[in-house]
């Protein structure tokens, strides 16, 4: 810490991660007080631009200008969050000094396995860093105080937060099937004629199916922490024409005979004291728009008595608590800040 403020600085900040972080930020209760500061805003093509002309939402930066992504102006800070691309992240994550806490919104710490990490990504495995999704047991002691952490993808965590809970209790098979409704935020600001307007309004796509996402291992690994026998995993993502959000089902076998009832009742149990999850009533489905903009993820659980499954439903915002949000709650650990301190739990209402 500098002169008792801790200095930020978020790499990649002109993406859509990398606002919403700044979002958030500039509404920590740490940023308010003095406590935080923000930093350099580093970016590639956007380097040279203003913060004003590039994200006109976040005012109170409007006169900032995006850098270069320089290692020596990174390293000057206390909190690096990268907001980048797949594979840009790995040189920067070991190059910055030890005592530098690095969160890193790409893929390329998640992974424990390296034969996953060739076959979903390629070459240049760089490790694993402790993994931030707190609500997932055994995790959140591993970041208090962490000075590396890779933050989950999306889809894995709608997908987590929604199974674990049943996995855990041992009352469904490990054989699950995953399919994440999706909005075109979640593939970045790169300009993509598959992400065009005339592309995705009024259409529903399906993409990646049968194995193909690089998403699924990390589902896996994170489902495998809590389940006995190995998982079995089905994973169908599919775009919609919204710009964020995911809606995520899960259904798997029963492994016993459970009830509804028992279900929520071991549902509610998982989730208690969890700032940032919410078993909706009996019957009340998640939707999207009730977690927009915050941190937020509405769950909602029943067996299907006639076909003996479990049926779990899950709605974050992929760009708060599937990505932005779960940084800053990672650096809220990492620095000792109250966990939920800047992250909403209210959404943006119609």
């Amino acid at each position: 810490m500098s002169d008792s403020v801790w200095k930020v600085a978020v790499a990649g900040a002109s993406g859509y991660a990398g606002g919403e972080i700044l979002r958030l930020l500039l509404g920590h209760p740490a940023y308010l007080t003095g406590e935080l500061g923000i930093g350099a805003l580093t970016g590639a093509s956007s380097a040279g631009a203003s913060v004003g002309e590039l994200m006109p939402h976040l005012p109170q930066l409007a006169d900032r200008e995006i850098e270069d992504t320089a290692l020596d102006t990174l390293a000057e800070h206390d909190v690096v969050f990268l907001a980048l691309p797949h594979g840009h992240s790995a040189e920067i994550g070991a190059a910055l000094p030890d005592d530098v806490v690095v969160i890193d919104c790409a893929a390329d710490f998640r992974l424990r396995n390296e034969d996953d990490w060739l076959a979903y990504y390629g070459p240049g495995y760089a490790g694993c860093w402790p993994y931030g999704l707190p609500e997932l047991p055994g995790h959140r002691d591993e970041l208090a105080g962490a000075r590396r952490i890779a933050v989950p993808g999306c889809f894995p965590t709608g997908a987590t937060l929604a199974a674990w809970p049943a996995l855990e209790a041992g009352f469904i098979e490990p054989d699950l099937s995953v399919v994440s409704v999706s909005g075109v935020s979640g593939a970045g600001k790169k300009a993509s004629v598959a992400t065009l307007g005339a592309e995705t309004m009024g259409s529903l796509r399906a993409y990646n199916v049968a194995g193909a996402h690089r998403h699924t291992p990390e589902m896996v690994q994170n489902l495998q922490e809590v389940a006995e026998d190995d998982v079995r995993l089905t994973f169908t993502p599919v775009l919609a024409p919204l710009p964020r959000g995911i809606l995520t089902t899960v259904v798997a076998p029963l492994a016993e005979d459970v009830s509804t009832t028992q279900a929520r009742a071991a549902y509610a149990a998982a989730y208690r004291g969890e700032p940032f999850l919410r078993l909706l009533p009996e019957k009340q489905q998640p939707e999207t728009q009730h977690v927009l903009g915050s941190n937020m993820c509405h769950v909602q659980v029943a067996v299907d008595p006639a076909q003996d499954k479990l049926v779990v439903t899950s709605a974050i915002d992929n760009l708060t608590k599937g990505t932005g949000g779960a940084a800053v709650q990672c650096m809220n650990l990492a620095l000792g800040f109250e966990e939920a301190a800047g992250l909403p739990r209210a959404a943006v209402a119609p």
